[in-house]
């Protein structure tokens, strides 16, 4: 007896079977969907990759110039002990290498006319962004420029953040520039040939202060 009507026929299923069978159109739809997501996650954290190495290394380069002022936060302990040895201190302060501003704000919280100069422009917006919510934007002031470039004799309080590799050289500068009654703090590392005055802190905390009387009019070095 032969097969009924409804029955598939053997030709079709042989068909179905062989290599070259093409999938239903819907499974298509769906791996062209999943690699589409992939592409788009691929493509989100590459660019959040990028935008974070954007912003970051404007702050981590300078640390790779060869004499600088890398970008090293102050410490809590290391703002008192600069805010302590400038009691009883008058006139406008200049900090060299201001950072993120630590230092200008803390100062100008103390009523001081402060100033900071800064190369890494982020740095220097940071800077004034945070002067303005802490409210003391009208004293605190951050400039960017090269601190070879700047002259100093206008500051009675002078604060450097400074690299052993720089002191010297920033020594000779400020010994010409200041005037007699100016101060200088030095936090970290110390000037190679002045005596401090005064020292306080311990660790990467310490400070050596400078004043300048003990060193103008001595014989300058060649």
């Amino acid at each position: 007896m032969e097969g009924g009507g409804g029955g598939t026929p053997l030709e079709t299923l042989k068909e179905e079977g062989q290599p070259g069978y093409v999938l239903p159109t819907s499974l298509e739809a769906n791996g062209l969907k999943k690699n589409s997501w992939g592409f788009l996650i691929t493509g989100i954290v590459g660019g959040t990759l990028v935008a974070v190495y954007a912003v970051a290394t404007p702050f981590i380069t300078p640390a790779l110039r060869k004499i600088c002022l890398p970008f090293v936060p102050a410490t809590t302990k290391q703002i008192e002990n600069v805010v302590k040895m400038l009691q009883s201190r008058r006139g406008p302060l200049v900090d060299i290498g201001s950072g993120d501003g630590r230092i200008v704000i803390a100062a100008a919280k103390e009523g001081f006319t402060a100033v900071g100069y800064e190369l890494n422009p982020w740095l220097v917006w940071y800077s004034r962004y945070r002067a303005w919510r802490e409210g003391v934007q009208h004293l605190a002031k951050f400039h960017i420029s090269d601190l070879w470039k700047v002259t100093f004799s206008q500051y009675s309080n002078v604060v450097i953040f400074g690299v052993p590799q720089m002191m010297l050289q920033l020594e000779k500068k400020l010994e010409l520039e200041l005037e007699s009654d100016a101060r200088v703090i030095a936090c970290r590392f110390p000037f190679p040939h002045w005596t401090p005055a005064q020292v306080t802190g311990e660790g990467i905390d310490t400070v050596w202060v400078y004043d300048m009387s003990m060193f103008k009019g001595s014989e300058k070095r060649p």
